[in-house]
């Protein structure tokens, strides 16, 4: 049975980039009904025993098992998301994810435009990705719970850029809540540690 993982932080500790009010609806009502559902769907069956990444590789192709394939996704891109951030983030970069970052893109700035233009331009629900690809690092987007691991690449950074992720404290602004996400709250630490 899988269980909603305890903050790193307290849930006023993202604000004003993050409210209090969109982390306890994110993280306890959103977060919380992915698990609970996700549960349901594989009791009993042969995911039971399987790890959380290999439910999603094993109900990806598989339509009949959306349900449980979208819970799972969305589970496991939630785990990586609350630790891609932290109170006071952003700023200046580990040395490591430093140079990969300029190695592959050129410079952070042209990274930092990649990024948020791949959050902006998803169209609906989804997810904008740092991921490593075979070896160089790619930014991507995928739609709904979808991530990069079902494409073989090993997920970095993650920001959630379905509207309950902002929409209490942006509106409509996704770029906005993409540029503060990206200045103020990435925990760059964590993020060089997946590398």
């Amino acid at each position: 049975m899988f269980e909603l993982p305890k903050l790193d932080y307290k849930k006023d500790a993202l604000s004003p980039v993050m409210s209090e009010q969109t982390l306890d609806l994110h993280h306890g009502k959103h977060h919380q009904t992915y698990i609970t559902n996700l549960n349901n769907f594989i009791k009993g069956t042969e995911y039971e025993e399987l790890s959380l990444e290999e439910i999603i590789k094993k109900s990806f192709k598989d339509k009949s098992k959306a349900g449980i394939f979208n819970n799972a996704s969305q589970h496991w891109n939630h785990n990586l998301f609350w630790k891609c951030m932290k109170p006071n983030g952003g700023g200046k970069m580990p040395k490591k994810i430093e140079e990969s970052i300029k190695s592959s893109f050129g410079s952070i700035e042209k990274f930092r435009t990649e990024f948020i233009n791949a959050g902006t331009t998803q169209f609906g629900s989804g997810w904008c990705w740092l991921s490593v690809n075979k070896d160089k690092l790619v930014v991507t987007k995928t739609p709904n719970a979808e991530n990069p691991i079902v494409h073989g690449m090993k997920p970095l950074l993650g920001c959630d850029v379905w509207e309950h992720s902002y929409y209490i404290d942006y509106k409509n602004k996704r770029p906005v809540y993409l540029e503060n996400f990206f200045d103020k709250l990435i925990n760059w630490e964590f993020v060089e540690s997946n590398l």
